[in-house]
């Protein structure tokens, strides 16, 4: 039996679940995420002012976006990025976007089991029916981030980001928060390649 997979876009709900996670962490307070960055970003060009910019699905959930948009603030600070005030005109538009994949998995993925018989041990006497209970307590969850940055003026798309991790729990503040900033790390260098980025959970 494979396992089930179920994608959830992240909204307030996943925004308030557990707060760390061990697995791809470098220690306790970090996070470690793949990245992958592409763009033109013009080398003589700084990052200046930016706004927020929702797709119409975004804009329907407003409070949801609310909560990723504060997770994605810090590491846009951090590349040098500035909040436009109120009623002026930003340099650039943000899109940002966060989600997480559930992973229904069998006792038989750990690797350090021996599959004589296959992958999932079909057949044996260990598939039972709480194959169904372990799976449903032991899930895995892969999250992504992205960002997206365009020129206001042209709409030229300028910057592209992406971040993912993989736990055993959906996500929550610090850990998306610690995604973005992985994502913006090294701005506006790029690297199409996926990578290894390690950040700080913030406390």
């Amino acid at each position: 039996m494979p396992p089930s997979s179920r994608r959830r876009w992240l909204g307030a709900a996943a925004a308030a679940t557990a707060l760390f996670t061990l697995a791809g962490c470098a220690g306790w307070n970090m996070l470690t995420s793949q990245v992958t960055t592409f763009g033109t970003w013009p080398a003589e060009r700084k990052p200046g002012t930016f706004a927020f910019d929702r797709l119409p699905s975004q804009q329907a959930h407003a409070k949801d976006q609310d909560a990723v948009e504060q997770m994605a603030l810090p590491g846009l600070t951090a590349a040098g990025f500035v909040p436009a005030a109120p009623g002026t005109q930003a340099d650039v538009l943000v899109q940002i976007g966060a989600r997480f994949d559930r992973q229904d998995r069998s006792p038989w993925d750990d690797p350090l089991w021996v599959r004589p018989w296959g992958p999932r041990w079909v057949g044996t006497p260990w598939a039972g029916p709480y194959w169904r209970d372990y799976a449903l307590r032991n899930p895995g969850y892969t999250r992504e981030v992205a960002v997206l940055i365009r020129d206001r003026s042209s709409g030229e798309a300028l910057y592209e980001a992406r971040a993912s991790s993989d736990g055993t729990t959906q996500g929550g503040t610090a850990i998306f928060t610690a995604m973005f900033s992985a994502a913006m790390k090294g701005f506006p260098a790029v690297q199409s390649e996926p990578h290894d980025v390690t950040a700080s959970l913030p406390g």
